[in-house]
């Protein structure tokens, strides 16, 4: 008999986010109840870890910039509440930095299997660095990888967040290492006629696929 090798689920860009219901340490907490925001929940591999430890002071020090655009910071491991708590306690005791988002519990893996964290290859007990962007439609729109060797950019989320809204509230892409300021890429026409008529619509021409203006 040949044994059946299990494949984790994986979420989809730009399809619903799965849906769970979690014990954290701000009390209980369910993808609904950010509905009207956006959220980025992220998992680590385990509680007391220094990458791990660095990382979430990260996200405590940009946590008013997600909060300045309507972005909610949610954490995750395979731990238990207890543990989290105390992990908290201590880096607000050993480094200062108060830890201000919940951290879901999650011993029974149903939250991490869901969303694609635990990666059988690194890890059958512990998640990998995941980052997933949901936003206020519980749709899943960005998502990053990182190994369990390897700290995340806390700074790189924060550019990446402005860039996601941007590009919604505007209708337009933008280029690679963009900055809030920069200029932005307009979407490229999808008829000869168009393609024609794009060197004379008062973009920034460089050819009829590459266009951008200054918002």
């Amino acid at each position: 008999m040949t044994d059946t090798i299990t494949t984790p689920a994986m979420p989809r860009i730009n399809e619903p986010a799965p849906d769970f219901s979690a014990k954290t340490t701000h009390g209980q907490r369910s993808l609904a109840d950010y509905r009207g925001k956006w959220l980025v929940l992220f998992s680590h591999p385990a509680d007391f870890t220094p990458v791990c430890t660095t990382e979430f002071m990260g996200f405590a020090r940009h946590a008013d910039e997600f909060k300045a655009m309507n972005t909610e910071l949610l954490g995750l491991s395979i731990d238990s509440n207890y543990a989290h708590i105390a992990w908290v306690r201590s880096i607000k005791e050993k480094f200062g930095v108060e830890i201000p988002f919940p951290i879901i519990e999650d011993i029974s893996m149903k939250v991490a299997t869901a969303y694609g964290m635990v990666h059988p290859g690194a890890s059958d007990t512990q998640a990998v660095r995941a980052t997933f962007f949901i936003d206020p439609e519980g749709t899943l729109r960005a998502m990053v990888y990182y190994p369990m060797s390897n700290g995340r950019s806390i700074a790189e989320f924060v550019r990446l967040m402005q860039a996601l809204q941007t590009a919604d509230a505007n209708k337009v892409a933008t280029p690679e290492g963009w900055q809030p300021g920069d200029k932005v890429i307009v979407p490229p026409p999808q008829t000869a006629p168009a393609a024609e008529a794009r060197a004379g619509e008062g973009y920034d021409y460089v050819d009829w696929y590459f266009s951008t203006k200054t918002l």
